[in-house]
């Protein structure tokens, strides 16, 4: 590989910013080029390079590769699955095209290596519910669905046409205290710690029982390190790999809230975005990726809800800090 430089682009969304401060740690500050099309956070710009460009602009996107010599590049720019139903041909646009543009750097052998990020919403309606399996087939209820879907052909096409070292993970929904929800179905679940800590009441746009595949940050990005640090004769999927952590429904969730935090109060008002939540899969079974690189989860429900409760305290108000020798009785503080 050239210098071993990376990109990371889309830095400033949920998953760029605890990837980029991974990335960082492990290679070093200024090896790791920051990039979103949004303006630079503090935090990224104290702490290495940072390029504020679209990803739709082809020819943008090659002359930052040359201007850092890249040799991997971590795509995560996304428009998700709220936000893309409500413009559908951006999501298509955005979702597709930001892929053809790292790809196609990538034929030209300027890029040795390509991330980019898949969903459990490929998989639609008639998708098995438990225990989804890895070649189950797709047909996306959402836009995001769809052009993630298409996204998971162009990466296998690119790989078997040109030989691209291109992977992909299929993600659940995730959970982080590191950014805001970032318009996705799952993102209630962050949605309902924040409120949680701030007005110990949360109105929720799910059922209850609406059972999802969700996973806490921590270890959606080190699945992503491990993938990508994997040699590539030991990989099997060259769309995208099937990921499970933990699952669970609003109301679990809001039970291992209210263990932390008493008084905790959930109400239901269930919308549009629970006909999205009822097209994906209950649970996922992930074997190829535990037999192709040994992936396994490390943090159940009761584990990520102390972290996520912990974190958020120690970044909000006064108030909530005081919270923090209630909950420091856990082995993640």
């Amino acid at each position: 590989m050239k210098n071993d430089n990376i990109l990371v682009v889309g830095a400033c969304g949920q998953i760029g910013i605890a990837l980029t401060a991974a990335l960082r740690r492990q290679h070093g500050d200024f090896r790791v080029v920051a990039a979103d099309v949004r303006p630079v956070t503090r935090e990224l710009a104290d702490e290495g390079p940072y390029e504020q460009f679209d990803v739709l602009h082809a020819k943008t996107v090659a002359a930052v590769m040359n201007r850092y010599d890249i040799s991997q590049v971590y795509l995560l720019a996304a428009m998700l699955s709220v936000t893309g139903e409500q413009q559908p041909p951006k999501a298509w646009q955005l979702n597709t095209q930001s892929l053809l543009n790292i790809l196609e750097p990538a034929r030209e052998k300027k890029v040795a290596r390509v991330f980019w990020p898949s969903s459990i919403a490929v998989f639609g309606p008639d998708a098995p519910k438990d225990r989804c399996p890895q070649h189950a087939r797709l047909l996306p209820y959402t836009m995001y669905g769809i052009s993630k879907a298409a996204g998971e052909n162009l990466c296998d096409y690119y790989f078997s046409r040109y030989g691209v070292d291109v992977r992909s993970l299929r993600y659940p929904g995730l959970i982080s205290y590191e950014a805001q929800p970032g318009g996705g179905t799952t993102d209630y679940a962050v949605d309902m710690f924040h409120q949680a800590l701030a007005h110990g009441r949360y109105t929720c746009y799910l059922r209850p029982d609406t059972r999802l595949p969700m996973m806490y940050m921590p270890d959606a990005i080190r699945a992503t390190l491990e993938l990508m640090a994997a040699p590539a004769s030991s990989l099997s999927v060259r769309t995208s790999y099937n990921l499970s952590g933990v699952h669970f429904t609003p109301a679990e969730l809001a039970a291992a809230i209210a263990n932390n935090l008493p008084g905790f109060n959930v109400q239901y008002q269930p919308d549009f975005r629970q006909d999205i939540a009822n097209s994906w899969p209950r649970s996922i079974d992930d074997a190829a990726a535990r037999n192709d690189w040994g992936w396994e989860y490390q943090y159940g429900l009761s584990a990520l809800t102390r972290d996520m409760l912990i974190h958020l305290a120690q970044k909000t108000g006064a108030e909530n800090r005081q919270l923090l020798p209630q909950l420091a009785g856990t082995t993640f503080f």
